[in-house]
């Protein structure tokens, strides 16, 4: 049975939120191809999952025989994570760009699931491969060109994460502008907003529905 892993970090609810509205038309599409399918849902906004600390740091690095007590109980909350992704036939992410980087919620859940000798630094990893579709919202633009490309760290960073160390196989849906109707400045933007909206809920559409039948064959 199909299993997509949904990941949510905006700070607002879906009716406020650009990146919960299109991560919600993705599972959508998906679920539509899998009506009995299988969705693992974290809100880490509503429910976050603990930051890394020395306690959990030492799984893979130590024999569990050494383990103390503290550190057994540390580690089985984190290995949830990581069996979560590793049962997941896709993951969908929601990563809004605050303060030109993701939401500490969702580093501290990328911190618990990057895994020495279990997710990285391993021959064979169960996720190397596993398509991961982020959306990654934002109130400006931060495209190629643009005055502010150099302050892009949302697909950069996740790219080098999830691509780079955990062999997934990354893509990603870019609303832009999302600050353009609420922010005087940028109303001349409200246009282009509005296009890039369309265009990102457009995208998870096809991309939920092409993941769900990749998780077919």
């Amino acid at each position: 049975m199909a299993t997509l892993l949904h990941l949510d970090s905006s700070l607002w609810p879906e009716q406020a939120s650009t990146s919960r509205a299109v991560t919600a038309a993705f599972r959508k599409a998906w679920e539509e191809q899998h009506p009995d399918g299988i969705v693992v849902y974290r809100d880490l906004d509503a429910d976050p999952v603990p930051h890394l600390d020395s306690l959990a740091a030492v799984v893979g690095l130590t024999d569990p025989a050494d383990h103390t007590r503290e550190q057994t109980a540390a580690i089985a909350r984190r290995l949830r994570f990581v069996e979560e992704l590793e049962g997941a036939d896709a993951v969908l992410i929601g990563a809004p760009m605050i303060n030109f980087t993701v939401p500490s919620t969702l580093k501290a859940w990328l911190d618990q699931v990057v895994v020495q000798g279990r997710t990285i630094a391993v021959e064979e990893s169960p996720i190397k491969g596993t398509p991961v579709y982020v959306v990654a919202s934002r109130g400006g633009s931060y495209a190629p060109g643009t005055p502010r490309e150099g302050f892009e760290y949302v697909q950069n960073y996740l790219r080098a994460v999830l691509g780079d160390m955990l062999g997934m196989e990354v893509d990603f849906i870019v609303p832009e502008l999302t600050l353009a109707h609420v922010t005087p400045a940028m109303a001349e933007l409200i246009p282009l907003a509005e296009a890039s909206r369309a265009r990102a809920h457009e995208d998870a559409a096809v991309k939920g529905k092409s993941a769900a039948l990749k998780a077919i064959a």
